[in-house]
């Protein structure tokens, strides 16, 4: 064979190798898709997912650069929320990244197939949306918000607030109230409890009316999609009825209740950053089990305290993580 000839082969062999390179897709930026019932934030809720942004900057994922995150809003009506999911869906996110049970109950009901890592519930077994804590099965685990054992203690923060304290309205359905695990703290603590039900915005004047014709003194918010939602509200009509207000999400603190105390937010952003992480490399959701919150927050609103006329005491402003002046 002449050296012509070896050097045309030569040729014909790289132009083909190349030629297959150009066929194989590159490898594509994982997309994650980020689905919240409330509005987009701001101002003092600018970021409320930077722990799960820091937890995936610690495991080597840079928003924008090596990951996308898909944010979708629903500024609190379901319709867009189902728009929203069904969105992610068809774009194929590579997992779908829920907070609260709104969220998590329309994109299982949007896709069985793509991993849905959720920061939700407090019992995800009799939720359905894990077989156990240990395997969930499925497409759905993640990190749980609370547990019945937190409502107890938050009632005993409200009493210390309010030690005269013998009625306290609740922000939720009667069958929440029971799931919630308050009716036990309520009867230890000699607290009758005054049931509001807020299934929307429009329910919301007419429970604080009831709840100031009923003689309570205090107001407890199990933190739903729709308290959430509309925190600045509930938190302004507190003061305007005298209500010292608690619930389990420092974003309520932040809008001015009076306490919160529940799980660190970023703690468990972080952690679901770690559950994103692990399916992106392989994992499934199934196998993957779900975890309870380990650090918890307590935050106390003296501005408010100062609207309600309140002297709080140095034993609970002790116990605070964080006072907001």
């Amino acid at each position: 064979m002449n050296r012509r000839a070896i050097v045309l082969i030569a040729a014909a062999h790289l132009a083909g190798r190349s030629a297959m390179l150009r066929a194989q897709p590159a490898r594509s930026v994982p997309r994650i898709g980020l689905l919240s019932f409330g509005p987009e934030p701001s101002g003092v809720d600018a970021d409320p997912i930077i722990g799960f942004r820091q937890g995936l900057n610690d495991l080597g994922y840079v928003e924008g650069r090596n990951i996308l995150i898909e944010k979708r809003y629903a500024d609190g009506k379901p319709d867009q929320l189902s728009a929203h999911v069904n969105e992610l869906v068809a774009t194929r996110v590579d997992v779908i990244v829920t907070g609260g049970p709104v969220p998590l109950q329309f994109a299982r009901k949007a896709t069985g197939t793509i991993p849905i890592v959720t920061i939700s519930g407090s019992n995800p077994v009799r939720e359905g949306w894990a077989q156990t804590l240990a395997r969930p099965g499925g497409n759905v685990t993640g990190v749980t918000v609370t547990f019945p054992e937190l409502a107890p203690k938050q009632l005993e923060l409200l009493k210390l607030a309010v030690p005269e304290m013998s009625r306290v309205a609740v922000l939720a359905a009667p069958a929440e109230m029971g799931e919630a695990g308050l009716d036990g703290g309520a009867r230890a603590l000699g607290i009758e409890l005054i049931a509001l039900n807020i299934s929307g915005p429009n329910d919301i004047e007419p429970a604080f009316k009831f709840a100031a014709a009923s003689r309570a003194q205090g107001l407890y918010a199990i933190a739903t999609n729709t308290i959430v939602t509309h925190r600045s509200k509930l938190a302004e009509l507190a003061v305007n009825y005298r209500l010292p207000s608690i619930s389990e999400l420092p974003l309520l603190a932040n809008a001015g209740f009076l306490m919160s105390y529940g799980a660190d937010l970023e703690s468990l952003g972080r952690r679901a950053a770690s559950y994103v992480a692990k399916i992106l490399s392989g994992a499934r959701a199934a196998d993957l089990p779900i975890e309870q919150p380990t650090r918890f927050e307590f935050v106390v609103n003296r501005k408010t305290a100062s609207l309600l006329g309140m002297n709080l005491s140095q034993a609970l402003l002790s116990r605070a993580t964080r006072v907001i002046e």
